[in-house]
């Protein structure tokens, strides 16, 4: 069965979600990539179930996956911010700490489609993906055009076959 099946069999209906925006400085009003995200999800017909806005501090990140993860009806957990090489970027740290089955390709294809805009600062991203209890998990850059590359290239057109495989047994 390839690909195309695999997206035939996982359907398009809803899929939920969970929004975690990493900054020191955002706020709940100015957090532009909350509103990207919760819009695109509401016009694919999809549900946003939590959000979180944290500090880019290794206890929170912590906290906050292993919270949103154990939510039943969350199936996606999509972090933005923290994923760079400065030394407050500690998102990907922990996140990558976490990921019990990772998929490098999301974030080898984020870097690609990066390169195509920003050039060779494409390699200061370290945007990772993967499942931790049974939950997908991503973690992209926090720039607006970041978030835009990564949900609308390669997180939106899997969202629903990325939900099934998650959730399929054998």
């Amino acid at each position: 069965m390839g690909a195309e099946d695999h997206r035939e069999k996982a359907g398009k209906g809803p899929v939920t979600v969970a929004i975690v925006t990493v900054s020191d400085t955002r706020t709940p009003e100015t957090d532009q990539n909350r509103q990207y995200i919760e819009r695109r999800m509401a016009e694919l017909g999809h549900n946003v179930a939590a959000y979180r806005l944290i500090k880019d501090e290794p206890d929170q990140v912590a906290a906050v996956i292993e919270a949103l993860t154990a939510i039943p009806e969350v199936q996606l957990v999509l972090f933005n911010g923290g994923t760079g090489i400065s030394p407050r970027d500690t998102t990907y740290d922990v996140v990558s700490r976490y990921l019990e089955k990772t998929l490098p390709g999301f974030g080898e294809l984020f870097r690609m489609l990066s390169y195509q805009e920003v050039g060779a600062a494409a390699m200061f991203s370290r945007a990772t993906a993967g499942v931790y209890h049974g939950t997908l998990v991503f973690s992209m850059p926090g720039s607006p055009n970041a978030v835009q590359v990564a949900l609308e290239k390669l997180i939106i057109p899997e969202i629903n076959h990325l939900a099934w495989e998650i959730a399929r047994k054998g």
